[in-house]
């Protein structure tokens, strides 16, 4: 009699605590909010990985610049619009608006 009724015990008990594994891995912090989160690390390891190739190519463009004047004053003349004196400069393509 003893037997049965530690046998009842432990068969309730193991129930009683799959359905807590089963309510709290349904729930909002269980196996879905796991899959999100792992999609999330996936997405922003990608982003890292494409900013740090944009880092590179960015520090690879300022060596190449450092290194070399001629490269350096294109660069700037481009940015800044600079034209020297007696240069004609030809814009092109529509006029705006």
């Amino acid at each position: 009699m003893k037997a049965s009724v530690a046998r009842y015990a432990y068969v309730v008990a193991f129930i009683v605590v799959a359905s807590y594994a089963l309510v709290t891995l349904r729930g909002p912090k269980g196996v879905h909010a796991l899959f999100a989160k792992q999609a999330q690390i996936r997405e922003m390891e990608k982003r890292n990985a494409d900013l740090d190739k944009e880092i590179e190519r960015k520090r690879e463009h300022i060596r190449r610049l450092s290194d070399n004047p001629a490269d350096q004053e294109l660069e700037i003349r481009e940015r800044l619009k600079l034209v020297r004196p007696n240069e004609k400069v030809f814009i092109t393509g529509p006029p705006k608006q």
